[in-house]
């Protein structure tokens, strides 16, 4: 009997759950590393998902639960900064007609989805933990992990995040890029009559926006441009976010007037990355935002990180041979789908700082989400 092949997975996101769970299921052997001792099971605030999302998650087995505990809907309106619905637009079910438009979740829920589904598959999960490259060659990588020792691995699946340090040890020089915008999010009830995404364009923000994420809570965001962090105290999140959110009508009072915790409102810049010519070096692999991130003017971020571990499991599950070829194929077949969404992403938020009135953004979200429809 052959020995079971050993694959490490740096990053417990979403992009390395998924690649664990699918792996696993295989019956590769999975080694998860993540550098938070929490596993990030308590950050973020709420998270948009929509249907090319969904098809990945329902693959991973969670579908039911995600469905549960967030919240579905169809549609997206466009109001005036006073509150006053100017127009509302179906949404595209990216994930097929047999599954909502969009859900919206809060993050925290979503991640202690998938990981009790990393847990349930009896992968090896190291928290508090970081991994170095020591060194590679045509049948394995040897890695150092922080706890101690040198592991030897037939792939090392990077996943970890906008700023991977796998990325960079591994030479690619690549690095994210502001766009020149931010956003303040928070999570808060839901106001009564929320049953979708609402974005106002306009007002003191470029957007001001909201997402129910369960029956009872939704998260909220206001879009600015890029201040410099040092010039914001911590301790004034909250009062920002509701100067910058008390310029809007519809459900923003009832929102704003939940703001009193300034620990809860997150503060971050829109950044850009797009890893060209190929996601790997040897036999270490970037997924996720460790190889590409977008703006979230589209709400793509985490489904496509989700679509490359879906992908990329596929791929590896189906070949006999691990070699240059099969991940080359990998980027090849990625690529074509990442970056019209990565481009799209940015171009929608450059117009908006650029204040172009006559943007066809309506145009290009349509084309782009269009695209996803499309098994990636």
């Amino acid at each position: 009997m052959s020995t079971p092949r050993r694959v490490l997975v740096i990053g417990g996101g979403a992009a390395g759950n998924a690649a664990t769970i699918l792996l696993r299921r295989a019956g590769i052997d999975v080694d998860l590393v993540e550098a938070k001792d929490d596993w990030n099971a308590t950050a973020g605030s709420g998270i948009t998902l929509q249907g090319n999302a969904l098809r990945v998650l329902r693959e991973l087995g969670v579908w039911e639960q995600v469905k549960i505990s967030g919240f579905p809907f169809g549609s997206v309106g466009i109001t005036t900064p006073g509150g006053d619905v100017l127009h509302v637009q179906r949404d595209l079910r990216t994930g097929g007609d047999d599954l909502p438009a969009t859900v919206g979740i809060q993050r925290p829920q979503l991640q202690r989805i998938l990981i009790d589904a990393v847990r349930a598959t009896g992968a090896t999960v190291r928290l508090g933990t970081t991994a170095t490259i020591v060194g590679q060659d045509a049948s394995g990588v040897t890695v150092r992990l922080s706890g101690g020792g040198e592991h030897r691995y037939d792939l090392v699946v990077a996943a970890d995040g906008l700023g991977s340090a796998t990325r960079a040890q591994i030479g690619i020089t690549d690095k994210p890029e502001p766009t020149g915008m931010a956003i303040w999010r928070v999570a808060a009830p839901r106001p009564v009559g929320v049953e979708r995404t609402d974005l106002a364009y306009g007002g003191p923000a470029f957007i001001a926006g909201y997402c129910p994420t369960s029956d009872t809570t939704l998260y909220a965001y206001v879009v600015e441009k890029n201040r410099d962090r040092s010039s914001i105290p911590v301790e004034t999140y909250g009062e920002e976010m509701v100067r910058l959110a008390s310029a809007y009508g519809g459900a923003w009072p009832a929102i704003t007037a939940t703001i009193t915790d300034p620990s809860k409102v997150n503060y971050t810049w829109f950044d850009r990355l797009l890893v060209e010519g190929s996601w790997h070096r040897g036999r270490v692999v970037l997924v996720g935002d460790a190889a590409h991130c977008c703006p979230p003017t589209l709400a793509q971020g985490a489904a496509l990180s989700l679509e490359d571990a879906w992908v990329l499991a596929q791929m590896l599950t189906a070949s006999d041979t691990w070699d240059e070829e099969l991940l080359q194929a990998y980027y090849d077949r990625r690529i074509v789908r990442v970056r019209p969404v990565v481009e799209a992403s940015v171009q929608i938020g450059q117009w908006q700082v650029d204040g172009v009135r006559d943007a066809d953004v309506p145009g290009l979200m349509a084309r782009t989400m269009t695209m996803l429809r499309e098994l990636p």
